[in-house]
C-alpha cells in the first residue's frame, strides 16, 4: 500500500492506494495548528489507514502534499503559514517513526499529479501515457501545477505554474504581493471575499453560504447587484487569463479547475468558457485553439491532492521529475 496525505489548513485528507493505483480507504481528520500538531495529525492518519486497510498489504511509502514551499533537493517545508509552520523537515520528523520511505511535495503540485491520474483513468488511457495537463487551483490564492508525459514539470526553481501573480491589468485591484491586477487579485477566493466584505450592508444581506463567500457574490450578481456583477466578471477574466497563459506557454491538452472556488461548478465553468470565447472573437489564431473546450472541472469531492501525494511518494514513480525530494 501507498499512503497519500493532503495536509490542509483545516483538514487532512488521506488515502490508501493499492498496487493497481486504486483508492482502497479514505480518511479525513482535522489538522492541528503548529509543527507538533501537524506531525501528530500525519502520524495518526497513516497509522489509522494502515490498520483499516491492512488486508491490502503493508505500507510501502508515504507521500505528503502540504502548502508552502518545499525547498528543492530537500524535504524541508517553509512558510506554510496556514498551518502555523515556518520551517519543518517532515522526513526527519516522521520517517524514523514510520519506518518507510517518505516524500514531500507542494500541495498544488500533488493535486496536479492526482488530477492527471484521474484524467488518464477516466479517458481510458494508462497512467503515465503521453499527454499533458495543467491543474489550476482556485482557492484562497491561485496557482497551477503542470504534468507532461506522466511527469511533474517543476522548472529550474520549482516555480513552474505559479501564474497567480502575473499581472493582467496594471490599473487593477491591489494584490497581496504588492502588484496591481494580478490573476490572484481577480480570481483568488481570499481577494474576492475581502473586496466583497468591504461593501458592508450589501455583503451582509447576501452573507448566507459561510463556507464559500464567492457563492454569495454569484447569487447577488444573478439578482443584478452591480458590485457583485463586477467581481463575478473579474473572476471569469482572471481564470480565463490563467487558462490562456497555461495553454500558450505549455500547450497543455487540458486545464482542470480545482480548489474551493471550483465548488461553484457549472456556474464558474460557464462564465469562464464564455469569457474565453468572447476574448478570442477578434483573433482567428485564438479561436483555432478552442480554449473553452480545453477547460474542465475537477469532480466535486475528488481526493486529487491525496492521491497525487500517494503516487508521487511511491518508489515506482521512478523518474526524478515525478518524485518529491526527501
Amino acid at each position: 500500500m501507498r499512503i497519500g496525505l493532503d495536509i490542509g489548513g483545516t483538514k487532512t485528507d488521506a488515502v490508501a492506494v493499492d498496487a493497481t493505483g486504486a483508492i482502497v480507504r479514505r480518511l479525513r481528520l482535522p489538522t492541528g495548528w503548529g509543527p507538533d500538531a501537524v506531525i501528530r495529525t500525519l502520524l495518526k492518519a497513516v497509522r489509522t489507514l494502515g490498520a483499516e486497510a491492512a488486508a491490502h498489504g503493508p505500507i510501502e511509502s508515504v507521500g505528503i502534499g502540504i502548502p508552502g514551499q518545499v525547498e528543492p533537493g530537500t524535504s524541508r517545508v517553509v512558510h506554510a503559514v496556514n498551518l502555523g509552520v515556518e520551517e519543518l523537515d517532515l522526513v526527519a520528523a516522521v520517517g524514523p517513526r514510520l519506518g518507510v520511505a517518505v516524500r514531500v511535495e507542494n500541495d498544488v503540485k500533488a493535486a496536479a499529479f492526482g488530477a492527471y491520474a484521474l484524467q488518464t483513468v477516466s479517458s481510458g488511457s494508462a497512467l503515465g501515457a503521453s499527454g499533458s495537463m495543467a491543474y489550476l487551483n482556485l482557492g484562497t490564492g491561485v496557482a497551477a501545477g503542470i504534468v507532461a508525459d506522466g511527469e511533474l514539470w517543476r522548472g529550474v526553481r520549482g516555480t513552474a505554474g505559479e501564474v497567480g501573480h502575473i499581472s493582467i491589468d496594471p490599473h487593477g485591484p491591489l494584490c497581496r504581493c504588492g502588484q496591481r491586477g494580478c490573476i490572484e487579485a481577480f480570481a483568488g477566493g481570499g481577494a474576492i471575499a475581502e473586496r466583497w466584505g468591504r461593501n458592508g450592508p450589501i455583503a451582509e444581506r447576501w452573507g448566507r453560504s459561510g463556507a464559500l463567500p464567492v457563492r454569495d457574490v454569484f447569487d447577488a450578481a444573478d439578482s443584478g447587484e452591480p458590485i457583485a456583477r463586477d467581481l463575478r466578471a473579474g473572476l471569469a477574466r482572471g481564470v480565463a487569463a490563467a487558462v490562456r497563459i497555461l495553454v500558450l506557454t505549455a500547450d497543455v491538452d487540458v486545464v482542470v479547475l480545482g480548489g474551493g472556488v471550483s465548488g461553484l461548478g457549472a456556474r464558474l465553468l460557464t462564465d469562464v468558457s464564455a469569457e474565453l470565447a468572447a476574448s478570442a472573437e477578434a483573433s482567428p489564431f485564438m479561436r483555432s485553439l478552442r480554449l473553452e473546450r480545453r477547460v474542465q472541472l475537477l469532480p466535486a469531492g475528488s481526493p486529487a491532492a491525496a492521491l497525487g501525494a500517494a503516487l508521487v511518494g511511491a518508489p515506482r514513480a521512478g523518474a526524478e521529475g515525478t518524485r518529491a525530494h526527501g
